[in-house]
């Protein structure tokens, strides 16, 4: 299977489990419907992929990763919902279309993604594994979401606006506000194959090391390099807000070399592998070229 495809498939998978899950009644439609909104805008759904793609590398029966797919993506949704609140970046376009609280209102969109962020670990609690492995998986995801991992990364960010940071400490953020989820992807799909050698899921870690780095390497370049348009959010608005990021630190040339070392890294961690680990190499090989 080729990468594309696989991203046509999974993608579709997951798009179609969400849909399926997100029926239950509420006393508040408006809720659903802005969760609803936040969840299907055309995301890329990279997480869910990973999730789905190291399911399959070890062997995994791939029905056993729907709920985690599903539930790394809800968590994803509702951090960018938190993320594009007036407190936080403001920003009014997310993915070419109203942010969520634009489209509804401020407390409604802060209300999605928290019922979102709930859902996540609900949807665990559905997995076909045994209690331990839910039990795991909950863990990690819990521990990539909060003060361990992406809520870290998103406070330090803010804290750090108009500061000057070195490239540790930024990389000490992006490993916390991006790498975390990642590597909680890869650790998910590693989970739910029920695979318990520790050296592959190593390995694999050390893949979503360096493509969670790269995938931010890219954003901060592409903030500069890209349109409006094809982003789906206002161009420039890190170097708008005087944000920390690699180009601002290591020049433009200097972090499209960092991003070619992380490409590297990357392909490297994978050798373990051999022809099987094909899907995650073309993966790392569309984070460093994407256009949005």
């Amino acid at each position: 299977m080729a990468l594309q495809t696989a991203i046509k498939t999974y993608h579709h998978r997951v798009e179609a489990q969400l849909k399926q899950s997100l029926v239950h009644n509420s006393i508040e439609p408006l809720l659903q419907d802005a969760m609803r909104y936040a969840l299907f805008n055309g995301g890329k759904r990279v997480r869910p992929l990973l999730v789905y793609l190291v399911n399959q590398l070890l062997n995994g029966d791939i029905s056993k990763a729907d709920p985690a797919a599903c539930a790394i993506e809800c968590i994803h949704s509702y951090s960018l919902v938190h993320d594009d609140l007036p407190a936080m970046d403001d920003d009014d376009l997310r993915r070419g279309k109203p942010t969520c609280h634009i489209a509804f209102d401020e407390a409604t969109a802060i209300l999605a993604g928290d019922a979102l962020q709930c859902f996540a670990f609900e949807l665990l609690t559905t997995a076909e594994n045994n209690a331990d492995t839910k039990l795991q998986m909950i863990s990690v995801l819990a521990k990539a979401s909060g003060d361990r991992g992406m809520v870290a990364g998103q406070a330090f960010d803010l804290s750090h606006v108009d500061k000057a940071l070195t490239l540790e400490q930024l990389k000490q953020m992006h490993a916390h506000k991006t790498g975390a989820l990642i590597n909680a992807s890869i650790e998910l799909g590693y989970l739910s194959a029920n695979c318990t050698d520790t050296s592959l899921k190593a390995a694999l870690l050390a893949y979503g090391d360096a493509i969670g780095l790269a995938f931010q390497v890219k954003d901060d370049i592409l903030d500069i390099e890209g349109d409006t348009q094809t982003l789906g959010k206002p161009q420039g608005s890190d170097l708008q807000q005087n944000k920390p990021t690699y180009p601002a630190l290591l020049g433009m040339e200097g972090a499209k070399a960092k991003l070619d070392q992380l490409h590297q890294a990357a392909l490297d961690a994978l050798r373990p592998f051999g022809d099987q680990g094909i899907l995650l190499r073309q993966l790392a090989d569309y984070i460093v070229r994407r256009t949005h």
